[in-house]
């Protein structure tokens, strides 16, 4: 079972329709001990980082999420589900991340349209399980103002170029998380919650 964690931000049926086509067994859960009893889990998100973890750290989801990926269960962060691992952002200078991958979460320059939103293409820096049946430089759906700025350039798993090249996914070990939206990304998205849903078979 793949927990889907609720905190009340992101599109949530979206991610799990997507999960249920490619054969995973997804259940949408604001319950930390479900995320808990799960096999894997999945942190969605589109919003503000402040709001995320106040949201994440009233529901307890935030300890819920952070021991199973200690535990070494596989986890898919999207959007803010990605930028909330690291330890703070410029969107909200007070609030603290998960703090389990080192770096900050970036406003885009001034002069660039903000959101980035659409399409645009991934360049691959690491081969990772989530991204083996990918082409070089797919496109995938973007909607976000502010990117991750990682510490260690070795997480890094791919990049995209607006403005000046960010970090579009990271995967280290059993974390695995992207900027895109995957549940919105047609081909490639499915391909990569694919292989997300894989790991926890």
């Amino acid at each position: 079972m793949i927990a889907i964690v609720d905190y009340g931000m992101g599109n949530l049926r979206s991610v799990a329709k997507a999960l249920e086509y490619v054969g995973a067994d997804p259940t949408v859960t604001s319950d930390p001990s479900v995320v808990a009893a799960a096999d894997a889990v999945v942190l969605p998100g589109q919003g503000a980082f402040g709001a995320a973890m106040q949201r994440l750290n009233d529901a307890g989801m935030t300890d819920a999420v952070k021991d199973s990926i200690s535990a070494g269960k596989p986890y898919l962060g999207i959007c803010l589900g990605l930028q909330v691992l690291f330890e703070s952002s410029e969107e909200a200078p007070d609030a603290r991340g998960f703090g389990l991958l080192g770096g900050t979460v970036d406003r885009f320059e001034p002069g660039l349209k903000v959101p980035h939103m659409g399409w645009n293409q991934l360049v691959h820096r690491k081969q990772t399980p989530q991204f083996q049946s990918l082409d070089a430089e797919d496109y995938v759906y973007f909607v976000h103002s502010y990117y991750v700025a990682p510490s260690d350039p070795e997480v890094i798993a791919a990049e995209t170029d607006y403005g000046v090249r960010f970090t579009s996914a990271i995967h280290v070990d059993n974390m695995c998380a992207m900027q895109f939206h995957p549940e919105k990304s047609q081909r490639v998205g499915l391909g990569i919650l694919s292989a997300f849903a894989e790991m926890t078979r």
